[in-house]
């Protein structure tokens, strides 16, 4: 299934706020997300590599430490086990893609 449309794509509400479509290979998950306003994502690390770009909106991101408010065309590259939080400032919209694949995503 080389092609595939994210309309066709089931969404889920991972956490309060947190809409997401999965695409997954063996080994990365590309994840589509749909944040409403003022949604939190709390502290977490994983063993995973992340890069998260904002399609839409504007997003807040702390990452070891650091905080960044962000909007589209904007990227952060998260190393894996790096501590890391964010917010949403605004509705947006988010592509994450995540190295190891994301088995408790599939």
């Amino acid at each position: 299934m080389p092609f595939i449309d994210w309309d066709s794509v089931p969404s889920r509400e991972i956490m309060p706020g947190f809409h997401g479509q999965m695409i997954h290979t063996d080994r990365m998950t590309l994840s589509r997300w749909r944040i409403e306003a003022g949604a939190a994502l709390p502290q977490h690390a994983h063993p995973h590599e992340q890069i998260t770009t904002v399609l839409d909106g504007t997003f807040e991101m702390t990452v070891a430490g650091e905080t960044r408010t962000f909007g589209p065309g904007m990227a952060v590259v998260i190393p894996g086990n790096t501590p890391h939080a964010g917010r949403a400032i605004t509705e947006c919209r988010v592509l994450d893609v995540f190295q190891p694949a994301r088995d408790d995503y599939r």
